[in-house]
């Protein structure tokens, strides 16, 4: 096994894993940078590629379109979350948004060169998205995504892997990470194997950050890329460390069959939802948000639409989403990557046809346990988790469009800050055993039947039994696959309906009982065997004189 001694090591090369890269790189920390891929071919970008994307922007408060406050940013987020996220860190990630956005260092700005779509006045572009409102949802709606038209992961990631590379971050390009170094209870380094000649290599650092993204491809039907296994989640698990909470988000408007995501914004820039007898179904719903209230809820309307018989198609297991009566300027300059995926993937002309859509797997709120300067929790010395791989929680139950983006930027570059805070240059590295990371090697030997066959049995069994609805007696078939348990598990435990987690038999949020983020720990990794406990949500903000907290009330849009 080879050994390398590199400060810090940065695991995944995604959006949040390069703006910690980055960060760290640009004040001269010798900073190493794992991943299974090319960066640019990283999740966030990759279904850019893939016409599977996060397209539509970036959320931030900038006011350039309409009168704009952080603050109502901030409640918008916690009402999103269904007041399961943590206040203290979405009053951080709301907060720092504009700076994150356009100030010194920022990287969606002109000052790295990212291309924004721009006002007449020069101003960067902002369009309406789900779930966000002005005035405390007084005010209408708010225009507070940032984009650069319907690519702007595309160029966000390119301009952070260029800064990356021009403050001499080192890539270690397909490199799979297989497990954390843990040492008397502080993370020491991680593991990997070098895909193309099949060498194992131990890195040593003294932080280690995962940025490894989401765990979407546990479905059949899933937005993410297939690289989206996600590693950082399971290294934890293997650690003896928690993972928290069991939120997945399922975005309404995938092109049906494709797999392909029509981005919100196509929403966002005036397109509507229809039944098969052509109504507006949302008004019914969300009388006030309509086809922009938050996600959670218009994937719940368009299921319970198709359920009760008025989906459209032979089948009628689908929606419609209209596009066509916008105008062919709007769809030119707003949304041209949407009509081109429309034209290929569905055989739709967006200008006279509607796209046939329907709600898939998306994002996941869940995941490795921080604070909102990115230190894995209950502290973890030397451990560092960002991105969509991280439960800050900014999110809770279900999170609003755009906030993503914002999220690998904002908590990215505070990984970046807080080491820079905590670190000692010149620090040697503790000694390790010769045998320190060896159960990487060990533990794969004792599987012995095909992962494809596994991957395909928990796949299956996670898309019919843990969807949009969710119900306790059918989640008992999921128990089959090792793989599921946990999910499974905590899917008959919580008895709440709240969020991406709605369960029709128990309708009405439950505050007292369930105001909570779930923790879950796999003590032995040779075991199916999980154990779970609870630890309260965050209602306090880091400030009053700032802002306030937002009460919990009867979430309607």
């Amino acid at each position: 096994m080879s050994n390398w001694e590199i400060p810090y090591d940065d695991i995944d090369a995604g959006g949040a894993g390069l703006r910690a890269a980055f960060g760290l790189a640009e004040t001269g920390f010798n900073t190493a940078c794992i991943t299974k891929l090319f960066p640019t071919r990283s999740h966030t970008l990759l279904p850019r590629l893939a016409y599977t994307i996060c397209r539509g922007g970036i959320n931030a408060a900038l006011g350039n379109m309409i009168e704009d406050d952080w603050r109502w940013h901030m409640y918008d987020t916690v009402k999103g979350s269904d007041w399961l996220g943590n206040q203290d860190a979405i009053h951080y990630m709301c907060r720092e948004a504009p700076q994150a956005v356009i100030g010194v260092r920022i990287i969606i700005s002109d000052i790295f060169g990212v291309p924004s779509s721009r006002t007449k006045e020069g101003k960067i572009y902002q369009r309406t998205f789900g779930g966000q409102s002005l005035k405390y949802s007084k005010g209408g709606q708010a225009y507070r995504c940032a984009a650069a038209a319907d690519r702007t992961v595309h160029a966000l990631l390119h301009i952070l892997y260029g800064q990356s590379l021009r403050h001499n971050t080192n890539f270690f390009i397909e490199y799979f990470a297989l497990d954390l170094i843990m040492q008397d209870g502080e993370c020491v380094g991680v593991t990997a194997l070098n895909m193309e000649d099949g060498t194992l290599h131990r890195f040593r650092a003294h932080k280690t950050i995962l940025a490894t993204g989401d765990y979407g491809r546990a479905y059949f039907s899933c937005t993410s890329a297939h690289i989206c296994s996600e590693d950082g989640n399971a290294m934890v698990a293997r650690a003896g460390l928690p993972l928290q909470d069991q939120f997945v988000q399922f975005h309404p408007t995938d092109i049906y069959g494709a797999g392909c995501l029509i981005t919100e914004g196509s929403r966002g820039e005036g397109g509507y939802l229809l039944n098969n007898e052509g109504e507006r179904f949302m008004e019914r719903y969300a009388p006030t948000a309509k086809d922009l209230a938050s996600r959670d809820v218009v994937s719940r309307s368009m299921t319970i639409e198709i359920r009760e018989g008025r989906g459209v198609g032979p089948d009628k297991d689908h929606i419609y989403l209209q596009l066509s009566h916008l105008s062919p300027e709007v769809l030119h300059e707003r949304l041209p990557g949407i009509s081109e995926t429309a034209a290929i993937f569905s055989g739709v002309d967006v200008t006279k046809e509607p796209i046939p859509v329907l709600p898939t797997v998306h994002y996941n709120m869940g995941g490795i346990p921080t604070k909102f300067t990115g230190e894995v929790i209950t502290i973890v010395p030397g451990l560092y988790a960002a991105g969509e791989a991280a439960c800050v929680s900014v999110y809770g139950a279900d999170h609003l469009g755009a906030n993503s983006l914002l999220d690998i930027v904002v908590f990215g570059r505070a990984c970046a800050h807080h080491i820079k805070e905590t670190s000692t240059p010149g620090k040697p590295h503790k000694v390790i055993p010769d045998e320190a990371g060896m159960e990487s090697i060990e533990f794969p030997d004792k599987i012995r039947y095909p992962t494809a066959k596994i991957r395909l049995d928990m796949q299956k069994a996670m898309q019919s039994d843990a969807a949009v609805f969710r119900y306790s007696t059918a989640f008992f078939p999921s128990f089959r696959v090792l793989s599921c348990y946990e999910c499974s598990h905590y899917g008959t435990q919580e008895t709440l309906d709240e969020g991406a987690h709605a369960r029709e038999n128990y309708a009405q949020r439950d505050d007292e009982k369930w105001m909570k983020h779930t923790l879950s720990f796999q003590k032995d990794i040779n075991s199916p065997d999980v154990e779970s406990s609870y630890r309260g949500v965050i209602d306090t903000i880091l400030d009053e004189n700032e802002c306030k907290a937002v009460p919990p009330f009867k979430r309607v849009y």
